[in-house]
């Protein structure tokens, strides 16, 4: 319920001071110079009170977007460790651009204007993002949204879903050729590093990533059943990887060789931390004459052996560790023969 009351201002004219009483929530104050304004916001907040928007509102004028950022990277982001970095460096990009703002000022408009200047300015290293990164600092900034709404009661909804996306280019597939193929093995073999050459051979075997090879301890591997056991994954679920083959074999000589009880397979020397086998790589891609290729390339070589191997889209994501076959698409045309030997064994049955 609405009380007003005629009061006089400080200049001594009269003013009206409304509040609205509601039982359950406190009571919400204003003052207007004219007593129809007076009697419009009674009756909105009542109404706002009511419906559960009132309050959402007033948290949104409370708080400004770099509030909403600090308590992030304060509260949220230390329980997400391997993108800390990253996503503390776009939101606090959004907050040096946005950070002054309302988060009830903070408009769809507003963030397609900073997603456009986002694109067109060059980053520090003088290069301009890509739309996929432009992409990633948007999904960044989403998230705060969703927990100002879902935990911290700070919005009712989120600017972001308005917000288009740019479109991001389609997933590169750069893989290695018989010649290449061979050619890169030869000159990893002949490296100074012992390990290179098991690295790459297990990387073009089972697709795993870069970071999850070199963060393998011994205590993951199974030599007997032909398997490891990552225990950390990009998509933060635990996976099985079969090994077999040359892969296999190169683990069980490394065995042989090294302690199993010194943690890492891929141990540096001077630290008790994962060798880093960067310059070894870069000088071997250099002898072998491969040019543009990148060592997660490795893993697009290994899906594209799979899919011309046979393997369906569900397999390879499988094998790789993919949630949904989105990813996989990329590698459906080197599968074509296998679908069309599908197809052609589905109408021999049906109609002889």
């Amino acid at each position: 319920m609405a009380y007003i009351q005629e009061r006089k201002g400080r200049d001594g004219k009269p003013c009206y001071r409304v509040q609205v009483r509601l039982k359950g929530y406190p009571v919400q104050t204003a003052t207007f110079e004219r007593k129809t304004d007076a009697k419009l916001w009674a009756q909105q907040t009542e109404n706002a009170i009511r419906e559960g928007r009132h309050f959402k509102t007033t948290e949104a004028k409370k708080h400004t977007l770099g509030n909403l950022i600090d308590r992030y990277l304060a509260d949220i982001l230390p329980n997400k460790p391997k993108n800390l970095r990253t996503v503390s460096a776009q939101l606090l990009w959004w907050k040096q651009q946005l950070g002054s703002y309302a988060l009830a000022d903070v408009t769809p408009a507003l963030i397609g204007e900073y997603r456009d200047k986002l694109a067109k300015n060059p980053s520090y290293k003088g290069k301009l993002r890509s739309s996929s990164t432009v992409v990633r600092y948007l999904s960044a900034l989403s998230h705060t949204f969703t927990v100002a709404i879902k935990e911290w009661g700070w919005l009712e909804d989120s600017p972001m879903r308005k917000v288009i996306k740019p479109k991001e280019p389609r997933g590169r597939v750069r893989f290695l050729d018989d010649s290449e193929r061979e050619a890169l093995l030869q000159a990893c073999k002949n490296s100074s590093n012992s390990y290179l050459y098991t690295v790459v051979v297990l990387a073009l075997s089972t697709g795993m990533r870069q970071a999850e090879i070199m963060n393998l301890k011994w205590t993951d591997i199974d030599l007997q059943r032909g398997r490891i056991t990552l225990q950390e994954t990009k998509n933060g679920e635990r996976r099985v990887v079969p090994i077999a083959g040359l892969a296999l074999k190169e683990l069980q000589n490394l065995s042989r060789i090294k302690h199993k009880d010194l943690g890492f397979v891929f141990l540096s020397k001077n630290t008790h931390q994962p060798i880093d086998l960067r310059f070894p790589w870069e000088k071997a891609l250099k002898t072998a004459g491969i040019k543009n290729f990148r060592f997660h390339d490795l893993r697009h070589s290994a899906a594209s052996y799979l899919a011309m191997n046979g393997a369906s889209l569900t397999e390879i994501a499988e094998v790789l560790g993919h949630k949904t076959l989105s990813m996989v698409k990329r590698y459906a045309h080197l599968s074509e023969s296998h679908t069309a030997g599908v197809v052609a064994s589905m109408n021999e049955r049906i109609f002889g």
